[in-house]
């Protein structure tokens, strides 16, 4: 009785360099996390605020504050927020810019932040906007409002959480889960977002 020969297996090879893509992309991923603000300076017509982590309120009041925009807004508030809890939970007090703060309540993920954005900046007929968010997040927050604002200028006004450790950060076991993580969810939104403009009519913006 004769033996089938068997024929080598190929599937090892390109699984191996999928997962050596993966792990290179995650390095560089990780390796480029902003470490500073690159442009703290120009005015734009708005702010946007996405919640979810520590700092970001406050330093999109202090831009304000300072005169780079006409308007705050804030996305991601948890319903029955409103503008002067929120400022008062930032220690800030309310006469100063309670009329130039504007809170957004429909979005609770990066992508709804990007819509629930570029909705409200389409009715105040802006067209800049400089975003703050965590360090970790600003890639994907970036991937999400370009998609959902293509016309826009967007500048990346990243916040630096005390918590998040970006030296060595494969060291620090929290650290090394919430980059994952990102890293994970910014290669979803890259796919949905490649998607999404396979899909639109032609001459869509």
């Amino acid at each position: 009785m004769f033996r089938r020969e068997r024929r080598p297996r190929r599937w090892p090879i390109p699984l191996a360099l999928l997962v050596l893509a993966w792990l290179g992309g995650l390095v560089w991923f990780a390796a480029t996390v902003p470490d500073r603000v690159d442009d703290a300076d120009t005015p734009t017509d708005a702010i946007a605020v996405l919640t979810g982590g520590s700092g970001r309120i406050d330093v999109g009041l202090d831009l304000l504050h300072r005169g780079l925009a006409k308007k705050l807004f804030v996305s991601g508030v948890y319903r029955g927020v409103d503008v002067a809890e929120l400022l008062k939970l930032a220690r800030q007090s309310p006469a100063d810019v309670e009329c130039c703060v504007v809170l957004g309540h429909a979005a609770d993920n990066t992508a709804g932040n990007a819509e629930e954005t570029a909705a409200w900046m389409r009715a105040e007929g802006f067209h800049s906007l400089r975003l703050v968010t965590a360090n970790y997040h600003m890639r994907r927050a970036l991937l999400e409002f370009r998609a959902a604002m293509p016309g826009a200028t967007i500048v990346p006004h990243p916040v630096f959480p005390d918590a998040v450790h970006q030296g060595r950060w494969w060291m620090w076991p929290g650290t090394t889960r919430l980059i994952l993580g990102e890293y994970v969810k910014y290669l979803v939104a890259l796919a949905a977002t490649a998607l999404g403009a396979d899909e639109a009519p032609p001459g869509a913006g």
